[in-house]
């Protein structure tokens, strides 16, 4: 192989990874996206800013990701540096209920009216919100979802249950929703915030 050959191998090697301008048009681009998972992550918009910077950073200083991966790759780094910063873990459902909930001021503060889905997300304890946000929203299964927080795949499934039951009785009517059943209960929650986040 010659030097021009082995040189043209090299750089369409290259050019198949995300390097560090790939990642910074990527949290260019999805800023309003990803601060907004941060902000569902976190529950708090200091913590969330910081989240997304230590996600930007680290992303930029990551080796070996697809550019097809960058999006999806920003994303976890979000998710990991939100479960570094917040740790959370479960045992912490029982504040969690319409009736033991407190809402802080900066969360009441940071969601627009249209969000109202949103607001029920971010008064859930840590531990259901961070499952409810992996699972419901960005797709990542029970088990993969258990092993980032590391916990038991019950404690997810619990967690996701409470959050996503929460969530649709704060949005719904009780009547409406003891005739709902579980899964009903829990596709409407995701729908609700799916759709509260494109406001």
């Amino acid at each position: 192989m010659t030097f021009f050959m082995k040189k043209r191998v090299a750089n369409s090697e290259a050019s198949k990874y995300a390097g560090a301008e790939d990642f910074r048009q990527v949290f260019g681009a999805d800023r309003n996206m990803l601060h907004r998972l941060t902000l569902l992550l976190t529950g708090d918009e200091e913590k969330a800013e910081q989240c997304f910077v230590a996600g930007l950073e680290d992303s930029v200083n990551t080796n070996g990701v697809f550019k097809e991966w960058a999006r999806t790759w920003a994303k976890r780094v979000i998710i990991q540096n939100a479960i570094s910063i917040l740790k959370p873990g479960p045992g912490q459902h029982a504040a969690s209920s319409p009736e033991n909930v407190v809402q802080s001021d900066v969360r009441l503060l940071s969601i627009p009216d249209c969000d109202v889905a949103i607001s029920s997300v971010l008064t859930l304890e840590d531990f259901e919100r961070f499952v409810f946000v992996m699972t419901a929203l960005e797709g990542y299964s029970e088990h993969q979802c258990a092993s980032l927080l590391n916990s038991s795949v019950q404690d997810v499934r619990n967690a996701h249950f409470r959050a996503a039951e929460y969530i649709a009785t704060a949005e719904i009517s009780p009547a409406v929703a003891a005739g709902s059943s579980t899964g009903e209960q829990m596709d409407y929650a995701a729908g609700l915030v799916i759709g509260g986040a494109a406001c």
